[in-house]
């Protein structure tokens, strides 16, 4: 029974942590609308663009990030990815086409985009080599 416990325990834990990407920006306006949140808008080529992976690995995947972004975001995944096994569903990779014409015309990979709950753009920033905390920091004082 004790270890019942403890396993369910850990399971409930480590779900308190992982995040929830978005794919369909709709969605995202009216969660970070009832919740207050600011939302962050990644664009990225999961499966190719070098930066991508790495800010992925270095920032998003941190247990800093997970924890911030669960208290003060929404966030959103607009991803590329140019593998055949990576392919996306199509009414997603068509979502993300439409995302890109909106909000990164120049087609820069990564492109972090923040946006205030109702989708109105407060910044946008590219790939820089950052720990968690530098990037949450400098979240902080976009959205202050």
């Amino acid at each position: 029974m004790r270890k019942l416990i403890c396993i369910s325990l850990l399971m409930i834990s480590a779900f308190g942590f992982s995040q929830t990407w978005k794919t369909n920006m709709e969605e995202a306006k009216t969660t970070a609308t009832a919740q207050n949140k600011n939302i962050v808008l990644v664009f990225s080529g999961s499966d190719w663009c070098a930066p991508c992976i790495k800010l992925d690995k270095n920032v998003w995947q941190s247990e800093a990030f997970k924890a911030y972004a669960d208290e003060k975001l929404v966030l959103v995944r607009a991803d590329f990815p140019k593998k055949k096994n990576n392919a996306l569903p199509e009414d997603i990779r068509n979502n993300n086409l439409l995302l890109a014409e909106k909000y990164n015309k120049e087609g820069f990979f990564p492109l972090v985009v923040i946006l205030d709950k109702n989708g109105k753009v407060l910044a946008k920033k590219g790939y820089e080599n950052q720990t968690a905390a530098q990037y949450i920091s400098e979240l902080k004082a976009i959205l202050k």
